[in-house]
């Protein structure tokens, strides 16, 4: 039995995550902004625990850790679930979209991690899923400030796995594609408010694309819910996982594309060496 804290838990891939956990008899700590969103999602069981939780707020982060400690005795499994999209050209975000995207994105993945992390260290185990996306690997026109948060959750995920391994505890960051859930709705993906015409056929294009797309994502939700769930008790797990085919095909087409780089300008960027 292990007990997972899972940031997000009230909708989407983190309320399907926490559901399957719960089903199989793992503890969940499961939390929100909104704790009457978290008892609709997931009702009430003796096995979970709602607590409010604004990512944003390292006090709401610390009370969370020690109620979850306090009623079940551990923290196993950290789910950084919490997060949202935000589309439009980097030139296009303001900087009141940028900090909102990065309090929750990276600050708040940060800040949670933080406050978790004692407990696992005392306890000399435990695994952290950080939820990223393609978009930490490869960046595109129309998602550049988005992106630039996941490429954050991705190396701080790199790092943190090099420096708590030693200490029992495993770290992998999660790679999911376009997967047929509400991240593309309102509710999840903020649009800039800001369009330059000048972007119309690049950034202004991905929206527009982002929008026919709309629940007529490639990967099933369910499936993916299923192998994150199976996936905390996979032995010795890699430090980055993807999932979806155009995830694997779109980490293809970057290695080549970067080889190539290397290949034409090896000669120049061997040249500055002493």
């Amino acid at each position: 039995m292990k007990t997972w804290f899972i940031t997000g838990a009230s909708r989407g891939f983190g309320a399907r995550i926490a559901q399957l956990a719960l089903e199989r008899g793992d503890n969940v700590v499961a939390t929100a902004r909104s704790m009457g969103a978290i008892k609709e999602a997931l009702g009430e069981r003796p096995n979970l625990l709602a607590a409010t939780l604004d990512v944003t707020s390292e006090q709401h982060a610390r009370d969370a850790a020690r109620q979850a400690v306090e009623h079940f005795g551990s923290i196993d499994v950290l789910l950084n679930n919490a997060g949202f999209g935000l589309i439009g050209a980097v030139e296009e975000a303001t900087a009141e979209e940028v900090e909102r995207l990065y309090q929750t994105n990276v600050f708040g993945l940060l800040t949670v991690t933080r406050a978790v992390l004692p407990k696992m260290r005392a306890q000399g185990s435990g695994r952290i899923l950080n939820i990223s996306s393609i978009g930490g690997y490869r960046a595109g026109a129309g998602f550049g400030v988005y992106c630039s948060t996941k490429f954050a959750v991705e190396g701080l995920s790199e790092a943190l796995h090099a420096e708590l391994a030693p200490l029992g505890i495993h770290v992998t960051v999660i790679e999911p594609g376009y997967f047929r859930t509400d991240f593309l709705d309102s509710s999840s993906l903020s649009v800039s408010g800001n369009r330059i015409p000048d972007y119309d056929g690049t950034a202004g294009a991905v929206r527009d694309h982002a929008s026919a797309m709309n629940h007529n994502q490639p990967g099933d939700p369910e499936k993916f819910a299923r192998q994150v769930v199976a996936f905390a008790d996979v032995a010795g797990p890699p430090v980055r996982m993807p999932f979806g085919s155009d995830t694997v095909a779109a980490i293809e087409a970057k290695h080549m594309s970067d080889g190539e780089i290397i290949r034409r300008w090896r000669q120049t960027s061997v040249s500055t060496d002493f």
